[in-house]
């Protein structure tokens, strides 16, 4: 009969006359280095008799002996955006093929959440922690810098941290050379939250590119709103009743673009007609509305594999360096026309 009680480690090395430290190092062991423990010869003897008797490590005593549990955590604002879970989707399935189990938390976007997820994380012994909420401050990578804990920014940036991003500012600049393009000069910004990079970058690449070319947007042209539809609806409906003669918005994310269409519905004009929209992250829904929605693609899915590959270097103690990922504008019909006199 087939022995019940699982093989050990210690049972391996008396059945092949090894010294159980031998085969500890083979079998819990990456490739290289279990190759080092021993002679080639008696490596693949232990992990052909491993394999017979269904050797299964121990993932808590591996973790350990060797101080590290394989694990690593995603802190975000929320999952239920969808950016966010794109960037997610990306860090799981990344994390996977190298090993390392991920697991994500909502912060939602609050500095007193954010400690405590962040302890959460702490307590669950990770090897490192992937900040998808960072604020421009850098207050919580500070702290975890202070504390030598393995970490890496995602989708947002902070002045002196390593983070994988879009290259928001060129993103907001891509945006105003196309409505500048169609002949629009009298524009709107539906600008996110200030703390956060990617509103705060998208928003000014776009004013910057321009005043460069002569046309300032005014500051009481940007409205201030969440990432959400409903407060891109809002931010947008200000700007509206404030200049009704606007003749084109960027917003800062697609949500907030959606809402925007909406409200310039509301007071009567027509996107993509005699009102422009252009929104940033290029998600699946901008193709599917009734008017299709110029967006700045990011590499969402991207962004969340980079981070992954990132703070895997971190950890081994490389010093990697930052990467903005390129964006590319994609025009549909929200913007695709020429402003006529």
């Amino acid at each position: 009969m087939p022995n019940p009680r699982p093989a050990t480690l210690q049972q391996i090395a008396a059945d092949l006359g090894l010294h159980v430290s031998t085969v500890s190092r083979i079998l819990n062991a990456s490739a290289a280095d279990g190759a080092k423990a021993a002679s080639s010869k008696t490596v693949e003897r232990v992990r052909a008799y491993a394999k017979e008797v269904d050797y299964r490590p121990n993932p808590l005593g591996a973790g350990l002996r060797t101080k590290r549990t394989h694990q690593i955590a995603a802190l975000v604002p929320r999952l239920s955006d969808l950016v966010l879970s794109t960037i997610y989707e990306g860090i799981d399935e990344a994390a996977t093929e190298i090993g390392l189990s991920a697991f994500v938390t909502n912060t939602f976007d609050d500095p007193g959440t954010q400690q405590q997820k962040v302890q959460l994380a702490l307590s669950r012994r990770v090897d490192g922690i992937i900040l998808g909420d960072s604020r421009l401050d850098g207050a919580v990578a500070d702290e975890l810098r202070r504390r030598k804990v393995p970490y890496v920014l995602v989708n947002r940036r902070a002045p002196g941290h390593i983070s994988i991003t879009c290259d928001d500012y060129l993103g907001g600049r891509l945006a105003a050379g196309h409505l500048l393009s169609r002949g629009h000069r009298t524009v709107g910004i539906v600008a996110a939250q200030p703390y956060a990079s990617t509103g705060s970058d998208r928003r000014r690449g776009f004013a910057d590119h321009f005043a460069e070319q002569g046309h300032p947007v005014p500051e009481e042209l940007v409205a201030h709103c969440g990432f959400d539809a409903e407060s891109g609806a809002e931010a947008a409906d200000r700007l509206l009743r404030a200049r009704p003669a606007l003749t084109a918005l960027f917003a800062v994310n697609d949500f907030a673009a959606i809402g925007a269409m909406a409200a310039g519905r509301r007071h009567g004009r027509t996107v993509g007609g005699d009102l422009a929209v252009v929104g940033f992250n290029d998600i699946s829904i901008a193709r599917q509305l009734a008017v299709p929605l110029s967006s700045v693609h990011s590499d969402m899915h991207g962004m969340g594999r980079e981070a992954v590959a990132t703070l895997a270097r971190i950890i081994a103690g490389e010093t990697p360096d930052s990467r903005a990922l390129p964006p590319e504008l994609v025009v549909r019909a929200s913007s695709d026309f020429h402003l006529t006199e």
